[in-house]
């Protein structure tokens, strides 16, 4: 659910990115509750008319709600709120979504994160909630950045190695400006992971947390598991992904079925053609929907299949497990079978 929130700060971080910090009223406090690694999808007609976006949440539990925005190229959102965004402002922001970060347990954990460029805005949240939350948590991370001015959350990151220097470890590599160590000058790569094997990292940490470009994460997360890392304990989160081939349709329908979906404890029925998605099927009757990137990466329009078949076409937020209980992304999700029903609040 979407609602306006004023922006209380717009904190330039770089050049590029700045740090939007949002006033949460009194009475949408439980609403906006949000754990590590948890995003916000805004809502705004910059970038074409109702457009969404997805932005990490860029604070530890308890703190206040504040995201990253990097200017990317072309991207008119994002240009506009860090050109033009100022406090006093307010946006259409959804309620938190996601579940990266969100198996952090307590009692004498190691726990690992790798970052590159916007990435570290939810590695941000996920470290800096297990330091302050697990007195016992030793956490080791890996960041990539451009340059020292291109660096986000900087500041952010050194009071966080003040605070806790006897349990916060970070190495910050810098693709394109030389250091003194030739180990951090140039990007975080599978051949840097394998270098500081056994002993910057090791293989008794307990979570290793990834985010940034897709295939820097699929680079790392390769490494990790040819070292032998149990792919359960490696959670990855992408801020881009790149075009998806469609998936196989085996059973598709010839003609057009139904779709039948739970929301907010309401059901409907809609027709559902065989070139549509799950969403798109569902917007048509319930606009309020919850999506965001409709690319397979955030998330935000996850559901249950409880009857039915589909394929989906893309699929970077969702792991094997819940895979087998039978989530999908319905904004990649085509159906397989005449009828389909799906569940969005379970």
């Amino acid at each position: 659910m979407f609602h306006q929130l004023r922006v209380t700060g717009c904190e330039r971080i770089t050049d590029d990115a700045v740090a939007v910090t949002f006033h949460v009223p009194a009475d949408l406090v439980d609403a906006y509750r949000f754990t590590a690694g948890q995003h916000l999808a805004i809502r705004s007609d910059h970038g074409g008319p109702g457009s969404r976006r997805s932005y990490s949440i860029a604070s530890p539990v308890g703190g206040p709600l504040r995201i990253g925005i990097k200017q990317l190229p072309g991207g008119a959102f994002s240009g506009w709120a860090v050109q033009q965004l100022r406090p006093g402002d307010t946006l259409e922001v959804m309620t938190p979504a996601g579940r990266f970060g969100t198996t952090q347990r307590t009692g004498g954990r190691r726990v690992v994160a790798l970052a590159a460029g916007s990435g570290i805005t939810p590695i941000f949240s996920v470290v800096s909630t297990a330091l302050a939350a697990e007195p016992d948590t030793e956490v080791v991370l890996l960041y990539g950045s451009r340059t020292t001015e291109d660096t986000m959350f900087g500041e952010d990151l050194a009071d966080l190695k003040d605070a806790h220097p006897q349990r916060f470890a970070m190495l910050h590599f810098l693709s394109r400006e030389a250091q003194t160590s030739p180990l951090r000058s140039g990007r975080l790569d599978a051949e840097k992971i394998n270098r500081l094997w056994g002993s910057v990292l090791s293989p008794d940490t307990d979570d290793w947390y990834l985010c940034g470009p897709q295939a820097a994460v699929e680079e790392w997360r390769d490494t990790l598991l040819a070292a032998g890392v149990p792919g359960e304990r490696i959670h990855r989160e992408l801020f881009h992904a790149g075009p998806a081939l469609p998936a196989p349709r085996v059973d598709a329908p010839s003609g057009a079925g139904t779709l039948v979906f739970t929301l907010d404890g309401r059901t409907s029925e809609v027709d559902l053609g065989p070139a549509d998605t799950l969403l798109d099927a569902v917007l048509r009757v319930r606009p309020d929907a919850p999506f965001a990137c409709r690319g397979g990466v955030c998330g935000t329009c996850r559901a249950t299949v409880l009857d039915g078949k589909v394929a989906m076409d893309a699929n970077f937020a969702l792991e094997g497990d819940e895979l087998e209980r039978g989530f999908v992304l319905t904004c990649q999700s085509r159906p397989n079978t005449g009828s389909v029903r799906v569940d969005f609040d379970r």
